[in-house]
């Protein structure tokens, strides 16, 4: 039985959820309209970490996966607007699934940025 279509949404607890969601807007670019992001087609990858994953920190229970098409752009732009951003190489030794990095916003939560490798 084939009834799930996709991730119908991201729900998370914020301290300040107007604010955050602005942050969002402002500093990724996501246009939400009536509580809705329309997002361009592709990849999710679903996949559960063992509980003690060092993955991402050890106090946040998920980690958001955005996909992005230039992610040496998007970094550089995340900077220039005082994001901290991360890399590392042990994120990127395998270039058959892409380019990644890190972001993370005003409440600690880390934020996956994935530039799928071409096919």
């Amino acid at each position: 039985m084939k009834n799930i279509l996709g991730i119908g949404g991201v729900f998370f607890r914020a301290h300040d959820p107007a604010a955050l969601k602005k942050w969002y807007t402002d500093v990724f670019g996501l246009v939400i309209s009536d509580y809705v992001w329309q997002q361009e087609a592709g990849p999710t990858v679903f996949e559960p970490f063992p509980i003690n994953t060092d993955h991402f920190p050890g106090d946040k229970q998920f980690m958001l996966n955005f996909r992005v098409s230039n992610l040496k752009d998007l970094l550089a732009d995340l900077e220039s607007k005082g994001v901290k951003v991360e890399t590392r190489e042990e994120w990127n030794r395998m270039p058959e699934f892409g380019a990644f990095a890190r972001a993370y916003d005003p409440e600690g939560n880390p934020l996956e940025l994935w530039q799928p490798a071409k096919e």
